[in-house]
């Protein structure tokens, strides 16, 4: 179901008054120390990680019966799409009925360890799943506010890559995958004319606001900006941003090498595009195990950097080309078995699963020495290691973060729907819509 911008808007409004009653959304004992009321059995929600909800089914399926048979405990799981995951979670910890272990987008970290929910992961919580030095550290910089426990604990780590379809760029004529943004238009262009081979340049998902954060994030970067100040404020409509989004609007509404109809994307439909020949390149973190459950093979596809500016090259700065991406796993601070979430917490991170489950999906393991692995040394993950630990950026950890990305996901949404529609996108209507939703942050 496509995330509609009333729904975006009421979960901004929900961050917001959840920050103002941390202390009584939680639920649980004031120390968050949870209870052991029914041993037997835990909910899991899971986040879509796969080429589609079954997929992640399979995968996750076998893992969970095997922690069933070590503990005797039972994991009733829910795969949730990314589209639906974050308002799921805001309406749980207003509630205070929400599942007993959870996956979250690691850039929500520090917004919902504010609302006082999720169970923080102090010295004690860390030994019961092997200690926090067993993961990397700028994982766990990403799993909570700076100066607090972690809200979370780290179980897949991801960055973004430019992904292209080897078949496509051969028949194009096209030798190597573009390093800056001005070659990805011109490699675009050939490939797709103007809409006119049959065939589109690029994938995006318009419609997906987490996605539309993340590359909106990285181009202001790119341009010198930010979306927050060194205070936390929000600087959503400065110049920088406004060409920033108006640059990854325009790949739709100027460039004319994403397909209009990919304005409504929002659940990895580019994904299929591509793996189905329809469109040659797709920016998107970790992509090769969907690649191959849709039909492609190894060597269909190769994995390049992120595209930057001309005349500069991955790195820190105006160098940086993707958000540091992964997906935590927290606990419900008012679980009704606390020694259950830790023991499955402690299972899937554990060395022998963190292979398993971060092979499954192409991604790198934030546990030390689960990394070591002959698995992760492909070209695939080569790239996506290297993009983490030399030009990647973590999104602002502040409690306003999934405001950001609910109120300005929905205004690069908009502004992709008015690109589809054949209306102007012009560098004043990005800034009323930036400056609109710095408003609604403001309310």
């Amino acid at each position: 179901m496509r995330r509609s911008t009333a729904t975006a808007t009421a979960a901004a409004v929900a961050v917001a008054a959840l920050l103002a009653t941390a202390t009584g959304c939680g639920g649980g004992t004031t120390d968050g120390a949870g209870s052991n009321s029914a041993p037997g059995e835990l909910t899991y929600w899971a986040s879509n990680q796969g080429a589609d909800i079954a997929a992640d089914q399979a995968a996750l399926g076998p893992e969970l019966k095997k922690f069933e048979e070590r503990t005797g405990i039972k994991v009733k799981l829910e795969v949730i799409p990314w589209s639906d995951l974050l308002n799921r979670i805001l309406a749980a910890t207003a509630s205070g009925q929400g599942p007993d272990v959870l996956n979250i987008g690691n850039t929500w970290s520090a917004s919902l360890q504010a609302t006082g929910a999720l169970l923080p992961w102090t010295a004690e919580n860390f030994e019961a799943v092997g200690g926090r030095d067993r993961f990397v550290a700028s994982a766990i910089g990403s799993a909570g506010a700076a100066g607090q426990d972690p809200a979370a604990v780290p179980l897949y780590s991801m960055a973004y890559a430019l992904y292209y379809n080897k078949k496509m760029f051969q028949e194009a004529g096209i030798e190597k995958p573009p390093a800056t943004w001005d070659e990805l238009v011109e490699t675009g262009r050939r490939i797709s004319g103007g809409g006119t081979s049959g065939k589109w340049a690029l994938g995006a998902e318009g419609a997906n606001l987490a996605n539309n954060i993340h590359q909106v994030f990285v181009l202001s970067r790119q341009h010198g900006g930010s979306f927050f100040d060194a205070a936390g404020k929000p600087t959503f409509d400065t110049p920088a941003n406004v060409a920033a989004v108006k640059s990854y609007v325009d790949l739709m509404a100027e460039a004319r090498i994403v397909a209009p109809g990919n304005a409504e994307y929002d659940k990895n439909q580019s994904l299929q595009d591509f793996a189905g020949g329809r469109t040659a390149m797709v920016l998107w973190q970790s992509a090769a195990a969907s690649f191959k459950a849709h039909g492609m093979k190894e060597g269909d596809w190769g994995t390049a950097p992120v595209p930057v500016p001309a005349g500069t090259v991955p790195g820190t700065g105006t160098g940086v080309n993707s958000m540091v991406a992964g997906i935590n796993m927290a606990v419900f601070k008012n679980t009704d078995n606390l020694d259950g979430a830790l023991k499955f917490v402690g299972f899937m991170t554990s060395d022998e699963e963190q292979k398993i489950l971060n092979r499954a999906y192409g991604s790198i393991p934030p546990v030390k020495a689960a990394q070591s692995d002959p698995a992760f040394a492909d070209q695939d993950l080569t790239v996506l290691r290297d993009t983490l630990a030399t030009s990647a950026a973590p999104l602002p950890q502040v409690p306003e973060e999934s405001q950001f990305e609910t109120t300005v996901g929905t205004a690069v949404k908009e502004l992709f729907a008015d690109a589809a529609a054949g209306r102007p996108v012009t560098t004043e209507s990005v800034r009323a819509r930036l400056a609109k939703a710095q408003q609604q942050m403001a309310n």
